[in-house]
């Protein structure tokens, strides 16, 4: 007796499917050049593999049962696949990779980043996409452990691996310390010294390395932490008056301008960085395509002076971002 995987080939779902849109077997045989008795023995090789009934034989029509309608709808469904694998394996070896992850640090806009995604499927590509944030070290490490393609909001001064390709997103970014007004050190004499604010808890966005100690930026020794996930969640945090630390300018400036956070004047240097967008470079066989047409749309993406600018929360619009 034939197996289940013997009988449910794609020929034989669209035969079912041309016997259920008929009504009959003859009809279903004549479009298909083929005697009804075929037909019929076919559907019992089904019935028998599977173990039920495809078609009442108590009516004069051909008509499906519960079981066949389930089977015919699944197998449409299949059929469908099928030909959308297809068609993705074709357009995959123009050189589309068939998955491409970007990940971006916690401090770039998540909203330009997903208005690029919605740029890029616009352009009907074959690849699925992949978001991930991470924070600090963990942008780097996604891309050198290979769970990324690209990296967006990389310190520029954070690789040096071989392998690696590193831009500038931006010009410098300035960082300010800030707390909200209620805050003790909002109304405390300024410049404020590094032993006032060790006696007040910071706020710190942790390093989303898997392993090893990650990136401590900004904290003094013996200070109380309050440690969070995101920039956003420090920027959060400290709107609450749950701690004090530095925030990039750009992600801070409506806060200040509202009166929502005071800035702070500080004796230690001004906190200044700067972020760039890194990627694996791509190898490329002999007469094949290089397949990292993914890669290229994003980076000319990241070519755009709006674009980098936006994502930095630098730029006063960002739809001039996604104008590709």
């Amino acid at each position: 007796m034939p197996s289940a995987r013997d009988v449910l080939t794609p020929d034989a779902l669209t035969m079912l499917q041309t016997i259920a849109q008929h009504g009959s077997f003859a009809a279903a045989a004549r479009e298909m050049g083929v005697v009804p008795s075929a037909l019929s023995y076919r559907v019992r090789q089904m019935e028998e593999a599977l173990d039920v009934l495809l078609f009442n034989r108590a009516s004069r029509q051909a008509k499906l049962t519960a079981a066949g309608q389930e089977l015919l709808s699944e197998g449409m469904r299949l059929l469908t696949d099928m030909d959308s694998i297809a068609h993705r394996v074709k357009r995959v070896a123009t050189g589309w990779e068939s998955q491409f992850t970007v990940v971006y640090d916690t401090i770039i806009d998540p909203s330009v980043v997903m208005d690029l995604s919605q740029a890029f499927y616009a352009a009907n590509p074959p690849t699925r996409l992949r978001l991930r944030h991470e924070t600090l070290s963990g942008t780097v490490y996604s891309l050198t452990s290979g769970q990324a393609d690209l990296a967006i909001g990389v310190p520029m001064n954070a690789t040096n691996v071989v392998g690696l390709r590193l831009a500038e997103l931006g010009p410098v970014m300035p960082f300010v310390f800030a707390v909200a007004p209620q805050h003790p050190l909002a109304s405390a004499p300024q410049p404020l010294t590094d032993e006032l604010i060790q006696a007040h808890r910071a706020v710190a966005v942790a390093d989303s390395i898997p392993q090893g100690n990650g990136v401590t930026i900004g904290l003094l020794a013996g200070q109380d932490v309050f440690t969070v996930p995101s920039m956003g969640a420090k920027l959060d945090a400290q709107l609450r008056g749950l701690g004090a630390g530095f925030l990039p300018e750009p992600l801070a400036r409506p806060y200040l301008d509202t009166g929502a956070l005071v800035e702070c004047q500080v004796l230690r240097p001004q906190r200044i960085g700067q972020m760039g967008y890194a990627w694996r470079e791509v190898a490329q066989s002999k007469g094949q395509p290089a397949g990292d047409r993914a890669l290229q749309w994003w980076l000319t993406q990241l070519q755009k002076p709006r674009t980098r600018l936006a994502l930095l929360g630098q730029a006063s619009t960002h739809k001039q971002a996604t104008s590709v």
